[in-house]
């Protein structure tokens, strides 16, 4: 793989809160941080060197207890913004009417699942199925028992620094999480497709070389492939958004070994990318198995997986699958109505259209501030190199960290993501506008003048 480890950042959130500064804080800080340590364990993490506590949101916008406003640049899961009153309605209804289970007859669930896979077009979306769930984790995990089942196989593919949930399967290949966090004996990893480091021209093949060579290794070994699992804008490996053919080879390779081709659209779907609704569909790939998440339901837990019929349909035969409040009717309700806004409100466009302001303003800030190594992305969905050295393109993970907390501090709220960790995720609601652009350039450069 062409990364190499950084034991200074390897698996860890250098943008988190250090315990050990609890000192620096306020009183009323000291005081939930300590509570919350006592109460929920010591396996949680908080964001910033100097946490955020809110109380309410409203579009793009979060509010602290004491009225104190921030720009929300890198919330995901409100994909239509804080508080949308339409999903509101939505939940509220269907609450106060029923909320149970998918083994009642129901026409909502039925209706979703048509809209939805009405958007994807390929096999998936002419004759596919979709199986509900709570959680992208869940997705992931029902997936690749589905491509375990279909194909006979163990072996399971992800890039370096991938991210596909924390259940023990899911958990098991991701890399993410750290070295502390085991990875399968049946997982191999391939390289992110560095296109800040690597010539465009090259990448596709480069990337299908790997997973070509990753699954003869699986096929020595005794596993054999079940599935290749990817997340198109690879979110966690640094945010790498092109070249768009980048995938295609990949999938011939995959399906040539027997394998599945599982598109994560937990962080990349429902129009985050500007160009599709589905971050696969960039690369004019057809999956075999479609997962999603987060956005789906603007804070509600629900989270889905599509599948195409021949690759379900020994599972569907062979074993049971129900999940008690996967498909409930108020996460239905709420998707349902994040659908719909996404298409009623063109906030796919707005993604496209917005995402290419923000990029543009950027790059004008590299031309300021030698720190900005490389602006890529697509839509709304953002990711700034930070390096030392532009000559070298070497990582620079304290410059993030920096600027992470510089903008918390001025009340601008982003993360940063990578192998290295020194990639700023900017990755707001779909909502977003043009004047919350503008907010968010004035205030980043005034982070960058002060590094």
């Amino acid at each position: 793989m062409s990364n190499s480890g950084n034991p200074a950042t390897r698996g860890k959130m250098v943008n988190a809160f250090n315990p050990d500064s609890l000192s620096q804080l306020s009183e009323e800080s000291r005081a939930l941080i300590s509570k919350r340590a006592r109460l929920l364990g010591p396996a949680y993490r908080l964001f910033y060197k100097n946490p955020v506590e809110v109380s309410r949101g409203k579009g793009v916008l979060l509010y602290d207890k004491h009225g104190n406003e921030y720009l929300d640049a890198y919330n995901n899961v409100v994909s239509v913004g804080h508080a949308h009153p339409r999903v509101v309605e939505a939940v509220t209804e269907q609450m106060s009417t029923l909320c149970t289970h998918t083994r009642y007859l129901q026409e909502g669930i039925l209706k979703y699942s048509e809209d939805l896979l009405g958007t994807f077009g390929g096999r998936v979306g002419a004759a596919g199925h979709t199986m509900f769930t709570c959680t992208g984790s869940e997705a992931n995990d029902l997936a690749l028992r589905i491509a375990k089942h279909y194909t006979g196989k163990q072996g399971i593919i992800v890039t370096s620094e991938a991210y596909h949930g924390n259940s023990e399967l899911t958990a098991g290949f991701s890399p993410s999480l750290g070295d502390s966090s085991p990875l399968g004996t049946w997982v191999r990893r391939v390289g992110a497709p560095d296109s800040y480091r690597i010539p465009k021209e090259n990448l596709g093949r480069w990337f299908a070389d790997q997973v070509a060579a990753q699954i003869h290794d699986l096929e020595r070994h005794g596993n054999g492939l079940a599935a290749f699992i990817v997340d198109s804008m690879f979110s966690s490996d640094g945010v790498y958004a092109h070249p768009v053919d980048l995938l295609k080879p990949v999938a011939e390779v995959v399906r040539k070994a027997g394998g599945v081709f599982i598109a994560d659209e937990v962080q990349s779907g429902f129009g985050r990318t500007g160009d599709k609704l589905w971050g696969y569909q960039r690369h004019g790939i057809d999956p075999d198995i479609v997962t999603m998440g987060k956005p789906m339901g603007n804070g509600f837990p629900v989270a889905a997986v599509a599948v195409a019929p021949e690759v379900v349909e020994s599972f569907g035969r062979d074993m049971r699958y129900f999940n008690t409040f996967g498909g409930n009717t108020v996460a239905i309700a709420a998707a349902q109505a994040v659908l719909n806004i996404i298409r009623d409100e063109g906030l796919v466009e707005n993604s496209q259209k917005v995402g290419k302001l923000l990029r543009d303003g950027l790059q004008g800030l590299a031309s300021k501030f030698n720190q900005i190594g490389d602006v890529r992305g697509s839509g709304l969905y953002v990711g700034v190199e930070l390096v030392s050295d532009r000559a070298a393109k070497t990582p620079d993970a304290a410059a993030a960290a920096a600027v992470v907390n510089g903008l918390r501090e001025r009340r601008v709220l982003i993360s940063a993501t990578g192998f290295h960790a020194n990639t700023l995720k900017i990755r707001p609601p779909l909502v977003f506008s043009a004047a919350n652009v503008d907010r968010f350039l004035t205030e980043i450069e005034a982070v960058f003048k002060t590094l």
